[in-house]
């Protein structure tokens, strides 16, 4: 049972590692928004590449982030029956998930995406737009990849539950203090900048 422990942290570390500097997407489309916002209203000045450049931006942090995301349980939830039922219970409901919904579709869109990227770059596909980017491949490249690492966050998350549901009582209370530490780490900011406030 340990080295379910150990695969998931060593998960979780490389998709935070993925995620810190995927997150500098971020910061690029800010400032190629901004630049674009500028010249088009100050300079009347129109470029299909820098639209371009920017949904790229949104794909990039999209894929890239999605899957620390799930890890970190920072997703959009709707739990309106689910946070009624037992801890246990709740386990059981995500390992479940997982297991028949999550990995089977990040797998088919890896399937299909991947062979979507190797024909784009096969064919050198191009922008629609005669003025647009080139290498398309690149950002079709983007899905499989980030899809790839969903289906790792959610191996990580089916080790945590399994640990939770059937493990010793030491290695469920470090997954327990994984996951808390996970939210803690997400939440303090948030306090920290309210309290600023």
């Amino acid at each position: 049972m340990g080295i379910l422990v150990r695969i998931s942290e060593s998960i979780d570390r490389l998709l935070g590692w993925v995620a810190r500097i995927a997150a500098w997407a971020g910061v690029i489309l800010i400032a190629t928004t901004i630049f674009d916002i500028i010249t088009r209203r100050f300079f009347v000045l129109g470029s299909t590449k820098i639209q371009e450049f920017e949904w790229h931006m949104h794909v990039v942090l999209f894929a890239f982030l999605i899957g620390y995301a799930y890890l970190k349980d920072a997703h959009v939830r709707i739990d309106l029956i689910r946070e009624r039922m037992s801890e246990r219970t709740q386990w059981w409901i995500e390992l479940a998930g997982c297991l028949l919904f999550l990995l089977p579709y990040c797998a088919l869109v890896v399937y299909f995406s991947y062979d979507f990227a190797v024909r784009s770059f096969d064919n050198n596909e191009i922008s629609a737009s005669a003025t647009g980017l080139t290498h398309r491949w690149i950002i079709k490249s983007v899905i499989p990849i980030g899809f790839g690492m969903l289906g790792l966050a959610g191996i990580a998350v089916v080790l945590r539950k399994i640990v939770e549901l059937i493990g010793p009582p030491d290695l469920r209370e470090k997954v327990h203090e994984i996951e808390e530490a996970e939210v803690e780490h997400l939440v303090d900011p948030l306090i920290k900048r309210k309290d600023d406030a």
